[in-house]
């Protein structure tokens, strides 16, 4: 029952993890907006909590002196991939506040990154024009009030890396992975590479059945048909 849980908080973390540094591109391009800083803000909050969550649970599991060395490993090996996660959402938090000095958006000292994002980006600057993000606008210490708060989140996030390691001693080298390096890439690329043959032998296929290069064909042999009886008829002629 606890592997299962951790499985599900270390997958929700790792999912909202995942979503912050997709917004994160978009920080000082663009499409930036008060709305894409609101979701930021947002997601980086519930990230916050689920990585407390996820601390709690697999610190408690993996001081138990009555685990088994079976499940002691599976935990292990989630701690390693929970710790890289809090990794990439303090690097992504930084990066958020580096840029977000660099471009305020009630007053920028410079142009925004003409970055070329478009697609999903485009509708989060689309929301940005709702009343509510205009009475963001309105106050001129948001943009500063929430690069203080960051702030001081990033503190908590190191803080809570080094209660980490305090807690529980595992060393990333030490915990052994279930699949062998690089298997998930070469079971990608076979997939890919399997598809692509399908798609090839489809395009064969269909160019070999395509009615428009029949009707083609059809109306060319016609025409040489008809040239071979006018070039007979000259040659009697003459």
């Amino acid at each position: 029952m606890g592997k299962e849980e951790c499985k599900t908080l270390l997958d929700a973390l790792n999912k909202v993890t995942a979503c912050y540094r997709h917004l994160v591109v978009t920080v000082g391009g663009t499409s930036d907006s008060q709305h894409l800083r609101e979701e930021l803000k947002k997601t980086r909050k519930k990230a916050q909590e689920l990585a407390v969550a996820n601390r709690n649970k697999l610190t408690t599991l993996l001081r138990d002196k009555t685990t088994s060395k079976e499940d002691r490993a599976e935990y292990e090996r989630l701690w390693v991939i929970f710790s890289t996660c809090v990794e990439f959402l303090e690097v992504d938090m930084k990066k958020t506040l580096e840029i977000g000095q660099e471009f305020p958006l009630n007053v920028p000292k410079r142009y925004l990154i003409q970055s070329g994002m478009s697609g999903g980006t485009s509708a989060v600057a689309a929301r940005a024009m709702s009343a509510q993000n205009m009475k963001y606008e309105a106050d001129s210490n948001i943009d500063v009030a929430d690069l203080k708060e960051l702030e001081n989140e990033i503190n908590q996030v190191g803080e809570l890396m080094m209660e980490m390691e305090m807690k529980v001693n595992v060393a990333n080298w030490t915990v052994e992975a279930k699949q062998d390096p690089g298997a998930e890439l070469k079971s990608t690329i076979s997939v890919g590479a399997s598809s692509v043959g399908m798609i090839s032998v489809n395009d064969e296929t269909k160019s070999a059945c395509d009615p428009t290069r029949v009707l083609a064909g059809v109306i060319f042999c016609a025409f040489l048909f008809i040239a071979v009886i006018l070039a007979v008829l000259v040659i009697k002629l003459s």
